[in-house]
């Protein structure tokens, strides 16, 4: 079975049994449009299993939830492939509290527990870390980074988690690639799966085939209560900012193009690229002149 076909399915008998799958879409849109969305998320998810063998030897997922609408889509639609039986992982969300001033603390813990999800919720000051680091008027956003992922490879190591699950989406995907093409000077973007340096660990991003619309259109149908970050997100002139400008002003004047760019990260041609460690130039010779032309 397909994997469109597997979702309808798994849609049909729920219908059939008079119920919408997990608790915590209890009170979502019974209306055409989001189940459409919601299938369309669910299969596209599905999807990035597939194509990256995401499931492979996995047994215990760790959730990065931040409380913004992605990593909140993104526990949404793991919850209700595992309950409908096609997400044979367990699942522990995580939030790791930096330390920003007037963080609601309560928030997460609360919605999480109502739901019924296992968490931990860990705090380390890293705000104040990236406040003593960074230079004024420069951006937080790549140290903040940093300090949080490291803290997550450790607290699901602790949790004897096989991966490090996130919510990046296409758009974070093409972001990052346009950003290493225009500043960095090279061909590289966030890839749907990657084995950490230690080699204990995946980091897996299920969204990746996800637009960034549709995530924003199913958290506020599911009224997620989203936590702005006042930390990084409240910064002007971020390099990210501008490529997301710059993709947004591409797709309005030639729609369809975000789905081409990213299908062409997964059709690499290394011969007609400019890297000669990644093709061997060097063995390109011209045959002989054949024994009729002499």
């Amino acid at each position: 079975m397909n994997i469109a076909a597997n979702i309808d399915e798994a849609f049909k008998e729920a219908a059939e049994d008079g119920v919408i799958g997990h608790a915590l879409f209890a009170d979502a849109p019974r209306s055409v449009s989001f189940n459409k969305l919601r299938k369309r998320l669910l299969r596209q998810v599905r999807q990035a299993f597939d194509d990256f063998d995401m499931l492979k030897g996995q047994k215990r997922w760790l959730i990065g939830v931040s409380g913004g609408k992605d990593s909140y889509g993104l526990l949404a639609l793991l919850l209700d492939l595992q309950w409908r039986g096609l997400l044979p992982v367990e699942l522990i969300a995580c939030n790791l509290d930096q330390g920003q001033p007037n963080f609601p603390k309560h928030i997460l813990p609360d919605y999480l527990t109502e739901i019924g999800v296992k968490h931990r919720i860990e705090y380390r000051d890293t705000y104040s870390i990236v406040k003593e680091k960074v230079a004024e008027g420069a951006t937080y956003c790549s140290l903040c980074s940093r300090l949080r992922r490291g803290n997550l490879y450790r607290i699901a190591r602790e949790e004897g988690c096989d991966a490090l699950v996130l919510g990046h989406h296409r758009e974070d995907i093409l972001e990052t690639f346009f950003m290493n093409f225009f500043h960095g000077g090279r061909l590289a973007s966030m890839p749907a799966k990657l084995l950490n340096d230690e080699g204990n660990l995946m980091v897996l991003r299920p969204l990746a085939y996800c637009a960034e619309d549709d995530m924003a259109k199913f958290a506020a149908a599911m009224q997620f209560p989203i936590i702005p970050c006042d930390l990084c997100g409240s910064q002007d002139g971020l390099q990210r900012n501008a490529m997301k400008d710059m993709l947004a002003d591409i797709e309005r004047r030639m729609p369809g193009r975000k789905d081409t760019m990213l299908r062409a990260l997964a059709h690499v041609n290394p011969s007609h690229l400019l890297d000669p460690k990644l093709f061997d130039f060097s063995k390109l010779m011209v045959a002989g002149p054949s024994p009729a032309s002499v």
